[in-house]
């Protein structure tokens, strides 16, 4: 019987060291004038793709657009908001002139994490025609 403990703790302590494993998380945003609060006429878009590590917070995103009505001045995560009301930045994805694609990463908190994952984040693509945003898309799960 002794033996059959000392193995039973054994087995305990080798489980109970594996690593915990994050969950890579793949979401999207279709980003266009029509999602914008309120809307606007321009005819740009754009997709992007943000993939984020549930353990550690790490962030990061591939954003492509194209079609904007004058240079990109700026862009950002903006949340939490639904696809009907607006909000402020939350991470900074790009500067004024940044050419498509727009790369990056950032770590974020537990609690933006869950607004992100909830599907209360948005990118939105700022230009001196649009200063409050040109275009816009909802991240959401893949």
């Amino acid at each position: 019987m002794p033996g059959i403990r000392i193995t039973s703790l054994v087995l305990t302590a080798c489980v109970l060291a594996l690593p915990v494993h994050a969950e890579i998380v793949e979401m999207r945003a279709e980003l266009s004038a029509r999602n914008e609060v309120p809307p606007n006429p321009s005819t740009a878009t754009g997709q992007g793709q943000v993939r984020l590590d549930t353990a550690t917070g790490a962030l990061s995103w591939t954003i492509n657009y194209s079609g904007l009505s004058a240079p990109l001045s700026a862009a950002h995560f903006h949340g939490p908001a639904t696809t009907e009301g607006n909000a402020p930045v939350l991470v900074p994805i790009a500067t004024a002139g940044a050419p498509s694609p727009l790369t990056g990463s950032a770590t974020i908190n537990q609690a933006q994490a869950a607004d992100l994952l909830a599907g209360r984040w948005y990118i939105n693509l700022h230009t001196p025609n649009n200063p409050g945003g040109e275009i816009r898309g909802q991240v959401v799960r893949r």
